[in-house]
């Protein structure tokens, strides 16, 4: 009896111990697995504009928030020299200028990254420009930077042409995001979708276009002239216009072209909006080659000729002029209706306006919010300004700048009073600001955010304190083991039972 006891005890105790042995391990296996971040991912912009290229590097975790990245500027190169679309004629030249941005992009981002690094290059008005007039011209320019890519060590995703709307709207995103309006931190250090967080708008002034976008009172109501952006898991209807040739440049090479229009000699011509005894000779193709003045030409046109400029510092005459630019009479007072015969919904909330707005107000010395009476008092102060005087004022002295910008702000002025319907009580409403934190309020931002709806996230990497094959086999063994101790105390328990049944048959002596 001693005998069978003794494996039954055995036996009980290796099943209790394996059984336990089991549940402890996948315990531990469930509790200590170690969540990996799969790490950062990075991308790059290339903002090729009308005036000037500039690379954006930007980052964000490989596990994303609601399809969407969270991502921020870490770097930002200013391409030297002008915009692509100035490489007409030697498309081959832009490798140089390139390379110096893109050494610096090299540093910033880890050697066995950079080919899993996406490159996107959106060309903005100046390149619309340049396909409209010479479409072949446009396609070179676009196959130079595609070859220049494909050596270098990033994924390259292509060089396109982006509309006004898509800029628009990009911009737009770019604003709201950076003022998380889109995504913020609760008290748990989650993102979460702000709590009935209004959106903003966005104005953005190129080189060659102007964008306006916001999302109106009734977005049913302007159905028609909405896109709908999805960031985050939620939907916006966004009203979005791009006005070509309504960019800071080429709106001021339509003004030079109608004070020659109207001046009565081609050789010196006055302009109201340079300052005081300001004088420059500029070529007539340094205004007429543009497509937006090629209906001003005259009929004596040389490309060459020289034309002189003599600024007569007059406020009152240069808003006069620049009221010329704007056709105020294509709408016949429809409503909604303010320039250009353009449809556009009343402009309602609180606006960012950004790029050459904001460095026109830096230069008045504005920034933030101010009234309107601050901004044309500023305005007439500055362009009242001589020459000589320009220099103190500035805290940055370029001759191309300095002398356009009193043109630059009564454009402003009319875009927004007269084109926008902006007025005293509304204007405090638009908050001219160049960047939130390090990153640049730019389309640039936006187009990456919607390109990293199309980015997959990466599952974040599952770290487990045994490998799967031991966890297995310890596993197997253990329930195995289990198994053969409850299948030999299921013999002993059948073995003692059996032995009960038994009938006990004593043999009896009898004494003979």
């Amino acid at each position: 009896r001693m005998l069978t006891r003794t494996p039954s005890v055995v036996a009980q105790v290796f099943l209790l111990l394996s059984i336990v042995l089991v549940i402890a391990i996948a315990v531990i296996q469930i509790n200590q697995q170690q969540i990996l971040s799969p790490g950062l991912k990075y991308g790059i912009v290339l903002d090729a504009g009308s005036s000037r290229t500039t690379v954006y590097v930007y980052e964000w975790p490989a596990e994303k928030e609601n399809n969407t990245g969270v991502v921020s500027q870490t770097f930002k190169c200013n391409v030297k020299g002008p915009g692509i679309s100035s490489y007409e004629s030697s498309p081959g030249a832009l490798a140089k200028p390139l390379d110096d941005c893109l050494n610096k992009v090299k540093e910033r981002i880890p050697v066995h990254l950079h080919k899993n690094t996406s490159v996107y290059l959106g060309a903005t008005a100046g390149m619309r420009l340049l396909r409209l007039q010479n479409e072949s011209a446009a396609n070179e320019v676009l196959a130079s930077i595609q070859s220049y890519f494909r050596a270098q060590p990033f994924e390259f995703r292509g060089a396109q042409i982006i509309t006004g709307p898509e800029e628009g709207v990009y911009g737009w995103i770019t604003a709201n995001y950076l003022m998380g309006n889109f995504l913020e931190r609760n008290l748990w250090r989650t993102w979460v979708h702000p709590y009935r967080k209004e959106t903003m708008g966005a104005l953005d002034l190129g080189g060659a276009s102007t964008q306006i976008s916001f999302i109106p009172e009734d977005p049913e109501k302007h159905f028609n002239s909405t896109l709908q952006v999805k960031l985050y898991g939620y939907n916006y209807n966004v009203y979005t216009h791009s006005y070509q040739c309504y960019g800071r440049d080429e709106a001021e090479k339509r003004l030079l072209a109608l004070l020659l229009q109207k001046s009565n000699t081609s050789a010196n011509v006055d302009n109201p909006c340079y300052p005081q005894n300001y004088n420059t000779a500029l070529t007539m193709k340094y205004f007429f080659g543009s497509l937006c003045t090629q209906s001003l030409r005259p009929a004596n046109y040389y490309p060459n000729q020289l034309v002189n400029f003599h600024g007569t510092g007059d406020p009152g005459l240069c808003q006069e002029m620049v009221s010329l630019l704007f056709n105020f009479t294509a709408c016949r007072d429809r409503e909604d209706c303010p320039f250009n015969g353009i449809h556009q919904p009343k402009a309602k909330g609180k606006f960012v306006a950004f790029s050459g707005f904001y460095y026109t107000m830096n230069a008045l010395n504005l920034s933030g919010h101010f009234s309107l009476d601050d901004f044309n008092s500023s305005m007439w102060f500055f362009c009242s300004q001589s020459w000589a005087q320009l220099q103190f004022l500035l805290p940055k002295f370029e001759e191309v700048y300095a002398r356009s910008y009193c043109f630059s702000a009564n454009f402003i002025y009319y875009l927004l009073v007269h084109g926008y319907n902006f007025n005293a009580e509304t204007w405090p409403q638009i908050h001219f600001q160049k960047e939130v934190g390090n990153s640049s309020i730019a389309w640039s931002l936006g187009y990456m955010l919607s390109l990293t709806n199309m980015i997959p996230a990466e599952g974040k990497l599952i770290q487990l304190p045994l490998k799967p094959p031991l966890f297995a086999g310890l596993l197997i063994f253990l329930t195995a083991m289990a198994l053969l101790c409850l299948l030999f105390l299921v013999y002993l328990c059948i073995v003692s039972h059996h032995r009960k049944n038994t009938p006990h048959v004593e043999h009896v002596f009898i004494p003979e």
